[in-house]
């Protein structure tokens, strides 16, 4: 959703006139788009603000802008700590970025605007995406459920759903131009439907994204256990470019912790969902999020997520140490654990999920698997002679390609490949190609290279250097 909004948010002040700053350069304008899902953003983001102080001092006329979920729940707060920040946006105001940006330049003072409802949905803004074949289509934002450890309802808000048509209008114009593969967003985005009183809309959704053509691949996150019902696993199973993958958070799988998180459902539940999409799709890849350290946890509460986790055997896990969110119910728990205990507790855990990983890596061995290639999916690929991307199941493949420039596939296009070696976190295919599909999405990814030179986006903090325009830093851990 961060990585969504942020680009949004760059869409927005290319429009406004505002050009990218060039790699190693200092820009006029830094802008922060943040999470608050846990205490380490906060560190993050004011750390980063500190260690642009002195580029601020050096350049007078640097703005800063902080936006997202910390900017939504700390508000004045940021300006206490960092007085040299020039604009504070939340979530629900992102449009307003430029204006602030112009305002604090000719006002010569700090703007602060929080919204307590959402202005326009993020997906009626201009956007500049960083994929030319792939694209994050939002359909729908905020959250009515009520996590005892989540701060995200708080900030985003009840959930709000944009209607079907709207959505396939938007995944329709992304596909003239180039884009073959979408994730569908939401916060909880199985419930999508749930404002207009549709409780068949997602699965409906769905099916119809499997009717436009030249769309190869859908994917969504992330869902709710208690709103996944039978028809969306079988709109999953029954269309086509739907993708055999599912991220469904777990968070514990002690019922008893379950229940203190407020989270509604229980580990019979959540594992039943799991036996039914394994029993519509076999080639499923599941993953999940935990939380590790939830207040009040026992030995035998942790003892009951590791059951799960051996019974669900996970593809991947995000796995997390309990992090305390003022504000929060949670926050103000008795028998907090103690982080030594914790700690000992999230290795186990690691463990054991990256043993379970290796183990379902290793049965794709000899199995040939159709892979979408990507940009930056592999770090080693300069060296290795490899180019990276998605198998359908979201496993990440290296593969081994031609050197030749012409047999050599592109971000975008598909190949059918051979898995030859599985460690726990991806998969190699060193056989070569089988078969190279040439896609309208790699000739999007060819003709963007192909046009004129922009600098790219920065999603990552900022660095200091020498002046330029715009960057744009992304501070959200994941969850």
């Amino acid at each position: 959703m961060n990585v969504h909004d942020s680009e949004r948010l760059a869409g927005l002040l290319e429009q406004a006139g505002y050009r990218r700053s060039a790699p190693e350069t200092q820009p006029d304008v830094v802008v922060f788009n943040t999470c608050a899902v846990r205490e380490n953003a906060d560190n993050r983001l004011y750390g980063s603000l500190g260690n642009l102080l002195p580029a601020k001092k050096a350049h007078p006329g640097m703005q800063i802008a902080v936006g997202g979920c910390l900017a939504q729940k700390d508000k004045d707060v940021i300006l206490a700590r960092a007085p040299w920040v020039d604009v504070v946006f939340g979530t629900h105001n992102i449009g307003s970025l430029p204006v602030l940006l112009e305002r604090a330049r000719i006002q010569h003072e700090a703007q602060v605007e929080i919204k307590e409802a959402l202005e326009t949905f993020p997906s009626n803004l201009p956007t500049r995406r960083e994929s030319a074949y792939a694209a994050w289509v939002s359909i729908s934002v905020g959250c009515n459920n009520t996590c005892t450890f989540c701060i995200v309802p708080a900030l985003r808000g009840r959930e709000t759903d944009r209607r079907p048509g709207q959505i396939l209008a938007e995944i329709r114009a992304l596909v003239a131009e180039g884009v073959q593969e979408v994730t569908l967003l939401g916060q909880n985005v199985n419930a999508y439907g749930v404002e207009f009183s549709d409780r068949q809309a997602f699965a409906k959704l769905l099916r119809a994204c499997g009717e436009i053509d030249g769309l190869e691949r859908v994917r969504f996150t992330s869902p709710h256990p208690k709103d996944f019902t039978d028809d969306v696993i079988a709109a999953m199973a029954e269309t086509s470019n739907v993708m055999p993958q599912l991220h469904m958070p777990l968070q514990s799988g002690s019922d008893t912790i379950l229940r203190a998180m407020r989270r509604s459902y229980r580990s019979e539940r959540y594992l039943g969902i799991i036996d039914k999409v394994r029993a519509a799709m076999p080639e499923a890849a599941i993953t999940t999020d935990i939380i590790v350290g939830f207040p009040g946890e026992t030995e035998s509460d942790f003892q009951a997520t590791l059951d799960v986790v051996e019974a669900a055997r996970f593809a991947a896990a995000f796995t997390f140490q309990y992090s305390i969110r003022p504000g929060t119910p949670a926050a103000t728990m008795d028998a907090q654990v103690p982080k030594a205990m914790v700690q000992e507790r999230y290795d186990r855990l690691v463990d054991l999920v990256g043993e379970i990983a290796w183990q379902e890596n290793l049965k794709q061995v000899g199995q040939q698997v159709e892979v979408m290639f990507a940009d930056g999916e592999g770090r080693k690929d300069a060296q290795t002679h490899r180019l990276s991307g998605r198998a359908r199941d979201n496993r990440l493949v290296h593969v081994l390609v031609p050197e030749e420039p012409q047999a050599r596939p592109r971000p975008g296009d598909i190949a059918d490949v051979i898995i030859t070696y599985a460690a726990p976190h991806h998969l190699n295919a060193d056989a070569g190609l089988l078969a190279l599909h040439r896609t309208r999405g790699g000739d999007a990814w060819q003709s963007s290279r192909s046009a004129p030179a922009r600098p790219a986006i920065d999603l990552g903090i900022p660095t200091v250097g020498a002046p330029g325009t715009l960057q744009l830093a992304q501070t959200c851990p994941g969850h």
